[in-house]
C-alpha cells in the first residue's frame, strides 16, 4: 500500500478535512468517525431507547407557505390594510419544499443542511406537526408506516427548538427534576424519577454544572452549550425514540458545537433516531453525521451518507477542493445569490438542474438515498443500533404508562412549587420591588408627617387616601406585564408539548404570586397609615389594608389578562397604561362623577380605583369628627357629612368589597380564557 493510503494517526484524523475526491474518501470518513468515539468515556451510554426501532419516512412532500399570513396582524393594521387584503397580493404564496423524499431509521443521525431560506426549519416543523401558515400540497409523512399526526408525534417525537426556554433561577438538576415530575408517569417511584434525572445528567455530561443555576442573558449561569444540553435533557427525560432539533449549534463556538453534536451522535447510537438542522457545520462535525440532506430553495440537492457526499458531487463534476470543508463548499455551491435578479436566476437554474440530476439517480431506489459501493456498507453499519447498553435494568414508558401522566391537582402542585422556587430565588428582583414599595410609602408618609399632633385637614386626608389607593396599583402593572412576557414563550412550548394543561398553570400562577403580592402591599400600606396618623382604630386599619390589597390585586389581574391577550410587551404596556388612566380619571377624585359624560361615566362602574377610593373614604371618615376653622370660629363636622357631600356613599362598604372581588375575578376569568384560546408565543414569533 502506498503512503497515500496508509492509516492516518488519530491526531491527523482530527485535523484533516474529508473533502478530497480521491477514491479513499469514504474509508477516511469511517475511520475518522470511529476515532472520535475511541475513549471509554465517550462509549458509555447511561440509558438507551429500548422500544421498537423507528422509521421516519417522507414521500414526495411538497409544502406551500402563505407568506402574507406570517406577517403579524398589528403590522398589517399599521400599513392601513383592510382585513380582506391581508392574505392576498402577488407573492403571497411560496413553495417552500418541493418533491422531498427521505427515509431515516433508528441508530442514524440525519443532518439537514443548506443556506438560510432553504426549507430546513419548515421541514422540521412539518415533521413535528407544528407548521403554521402553510399547507402540504402533495406527499405524506409516516412514522413506522403510520401517517404522521399530532397525537402520534406527542407519543414518540421530542422537538428541541432553536431558542432555550428555561426558568433562569432553577439549577440544572431542579429544572430536570420538575420536568420529570410532569412528564414521567405516576407509576414511577421517586427513586425511579431521580435515577432518570441522574442518567440524563450523566448522558449529557452535565455533572459539573448540575447544581448551577441555568441563568439567562441577565443572570449569570451555565454556559451556552450547557444550556442547550439542558434543553435537550428536558426532552430526553421521557426517553423518546425520535429526537428532532432545530439548529442546536446556533450561537455556540465551534468547540462547544462539536461536543454537542458528539453527544447527539452518541444518543443516536442508543437506538434513537436523530434529525437536526444545521447551517454550515465545520469539518469534524460533518464527520459525525450518518446521513446528510442538502436543501436549496426547498429542493433536494443530495440525500445520502455523509461519507459519500464528496464522491457523489465529484461524479457529477463538482469535486471538493483539497483541504476545504465539504459542508461549506457544497452549501455555498447551492446557495441563492440575491444581489441581483440575473444572479438569482442563474443560481436557481443551477439548483433546478442539480436537483433534477439527483432525482434521476435515486428515483428507482427504495429509500431515495444515493449510495456508492462502499457507502452502502457504511450506511448499513451505521443504521444498526449500538450494542452498548447500561448494565442496570432500563426504565421504560409503555403505551399504558403514557396514559398515567400526572394530571389536574398533581400538575398544579408541581407547577406551584416550581413557580415559588423560581420567584423566590430571584432575590435581586424581590429586593428591588420591596425597596420600591417601602420607598414610596416612606416618601408619601413623611410628606404628611409632622402636623404637630393635629389631625390632617379634610382636603389633605382626601388627597392622601386617593394617592394611597392609586399609586401602588400603577407600580405593579408594568412589573407584571414584563414578567409575563418573559415567560410566555416557555409557556407556549410547554403547552404545545403537552407537559401540562392551562388550568393547573393558571391556578399555580395566581396562587404562586400571592406571597409577593401580600409582601408588596404590607411594605407599601402599613408605613403610610401610621406616619400619616390615619384612623387609629385596629378595625379601621385592617379594613384599610384589605382595601389597598384588593385594589392592587385588581390591577395585577388586569395586567395578567392584557399580557396574555396582546402579543408584544410594548402593546401590553401601552394598553395597560390606557386602561389604568381611564380608571384613574373616573375614580371620583380628579373630576366629580356627576359631571362626567356618558362614556367615561360608564367606565366608572368597572373602575376598581373608584370603588377603592370610596371604600377608603368610608373607612377613614365614618365615626370621626373634623374641626373646620372659619376665622375665630371652629366648627365640628361629622365625617359622615363629608362622605355625603363628596357623594362617595352611594355604595355600602360591604358591597365595595364584593364588587372588588367581582372585578378581580372578572379579570382573572379573561386571563384564563386568553391562556386557553390565544397562543402564548413570544413577540418575535407573532
Amino acid at each position: 500500500m502506498s503512503d497515500k493510503f496508509q492509516m492516518p494517526s488519530e491526531s491527523e484524523l482530527r485535523n484533516r478535512v474529508p473533502c478530497s475526491p480521491e477514491p479513499d474518501s469514504s474509508f477516511f470518513m469511517r475511520v475518522s468517525r470511529d476515532s472520535l468515539f475511541s475513549s471509554e468515556d465517550d462509549n458509555s451510554l447511561y440509558f438507551t431507547y429500548s422500544g421498537k426501532p423507528n422509521v421516519l419516512e417522507v414521500k414526495e412532500l411538497s409544502y406551500q407557505v402563505n407568506v402574507a399570513a406570517q406577517i403579524p396582524w398589528y403590522e398589517k393594521l399599521a400599513e392601513l390594510k383592510m382585513p380582506w387584503e391581508w392574505n392576498t397580493g402577488p407573492g403571497s404564496h411560496m413553495l417552500a419544499i418541493e418533491n422531498l423524499n427521505v427515509k431515516v431509521s433508528s441508530g442514524q443521525m440525519l443532518a439537514v443542511i443548506g443556506s438560510s431560506g432553504g426549507g430546513k426549519t419548515s421541514l422540521l416543523d412539518i415533521l413535528t406537526c407544528k407548521d403554521e401558515g402553510g399547507k402540504i400540497k402533495t406527499g405524506q409523512i409516516s412514522i413506522n408506516g403510520k401517517l404522521n399526526t399530532p397525537q402520534l408525534v406527542k407519543k414518540c417525537v421530542a422537538h428541541v427548538r432553536q431558542d432555550d426556554r428555561l426558568l433562569p433561577n432553577l439549577t440544572v438538576r431542579e429544572t430536570l427534576s420538575f420536568v420529570a415530575k410532569l412528564r414521567l408517569p405516576r407509576t414511577f417511584s421517586e427513586e425511579q424519577r431521580e435515577k432518570r434525572v441522574e442518567d440524563v445528567i450523566a448522558e449529557l455530561r452535565l455533572r459539573q454544572c448540575a447544581n448551577t443555576r441555568v441563568g439567562n442573558v441577565y443572570l449569570r449561569g451555565v454556559s451556552g452549550g450547557e444550556r442547550r444540553r439542558v434543553s435537550i435533557g428536558v426532552q430526553l427525560l421521557w426517553n423518546p425514540g425520535i429526537l428532532i432539533l432545530d439548529e442546536p449549534t446556533s450561537g455556540l463556538d465551534s468547540f462547544t458545537a462539536h461536543n454537542l453534536v458528539t453527544t447527539l451522535s452518541r444518543l443516536a447510537r442508543g437506538n434513537r433516531l436523530v434529525v437536526l438542522s444545521i447551517h454550515q457545520p465545520r469539518s469534524d462535525i460533518f464527520q459525525l453525521f450518518d446521513l446528510v440532506l442538502l436543501l436549496s430553495s426547498g429542493t433536494t440537492i443530495y440525500s445520502g451518507a455523509a461519507c459519500d457526499m464528496v464522491q457523489y458531487f465529484t461524479s457529477i463534476g463538482y469535486p471538493c477542493p483539497r483541504y476545504s470543508n465539504p459542508a461549506d463548499f457544497y452549501v455555498d455551491l447551492t446557495s441563492i445569490d440575491r444581489r441581483s435578479r440575473e444572479l438569482e436566476e442563474e443560481c436557481l437554474e443551477k439548483t433546478v438542474s442539480l436537483s433534477a440530476l439527483f432525482w434521476e439517480k435515486v428515483k428507482d431506489s427504495s429509500d431515495f438515498l444515493w449510495k456508492s459501493g462502499e457507502g452502502n456498507n457504511a450506511l448499513t453499519a451505521s443504521s444498526e443500533p449500538s450494542p452498548l447498553v447500561t448494565s442496570e435494568k432500563a426504565i421504560n414508558i409503555d403505551k399504558h404508562s403514557r396514559e398515567e401522566m400526572p394530571r389536574g391537582f398533581q400538575q398544579f402542585c408541581i407547577l406551584l412549587r416550581r413557580q415559588v422556587s423560581n420567584d423566590f430565588r430571584d432575590l435581586a428582583t424581590l429586593l428591588i420591588h420591596g425597596f420600591e414599595a417601602l420607598l414610596m410609602s416612606l416618601l408619601i408618609g413623611f410628606l404628611y408627617y409632622g402636623q404637630g399632633g393635629n389631625k390632617l385637614s379634610i382636603q389633605d386626608t382626601i388627597s392622601l387616601l386617593f394617592m394611597k389607593g392609586s399609586i401602588p396599583p400603577f407600580g405593579v402593572v408594568l412589573d407584571v406585564v414584563a414578567k409575563c412576557h418573559s415567560e410566555r414563550a416557555m409557556l407556549y412550548h410547554e403547552l404545545e408539548d403537552g407537559m401540562y394543561s392551562v388550568t393547573p398553570y393558571f391556578f399555580a400562577k395566581v396562587l404562586g404570586e400571592l406571597p409577593e403580592h401580600v409582601s408588596f402591599t404590607i411594605l407599601y400600606g402599613v408605613p403610610i397609615y401610621w406616619l400619616a396618623d390615619l384612623n387609629p382604630e385596629p378595625e379601621n386599619f385592617l379594613l384599610n389594608f384589605l382595601l389597598v390589597w384588593m385594589v392592587v390585586y385588581c390591577s395585577r389581574a388586569m395586567a395578567l389578562w392584557v399580557s396574555a391577550c396582546l402579543p408584544t410587551l410594548h402593546m401590553s404596556s401601552f394598553f395597560c397604561n390606557v386602561l389604568f388612566t381611564i380608571f384613574y380619571l373616573t375614580g371620583g377624585f380628579v373630576i366629580s362623577l356627576k359631571n362626567l359624560w356618558a362614556v367615561p361615566f360608564g367606565f366608572s362602574f368597572i373602575s376598581f380605583l373608584k370603588y377603592g377610593f370610596e371604600g377608603l373614604m368610608q373607612v377613614q371618615f365614618k365615626g370621626l369628627n373634623y374641626d373646620l376653622t372659619v376665622g375665630n370660629l371652629t366648627i365640628k363636622i361629622p365625617g359622615q357629612l363629608i362622605i355625603e357631600h363628596l357623594e362617595v356613599d352611594s355604595t355600602p362598604l360591604y358591597a365595595i368589597y364584593f364588587i372588588l372581588i367581582g372585578i378581580s375575578a372578572g379579570f382573572l376569568l379573561l386571563y384564563f380564557l386568553s391562556l386557553k384560546f390565544i397562543k402564548q408565543k413570544s413577540s418575535q414569533d407573532w
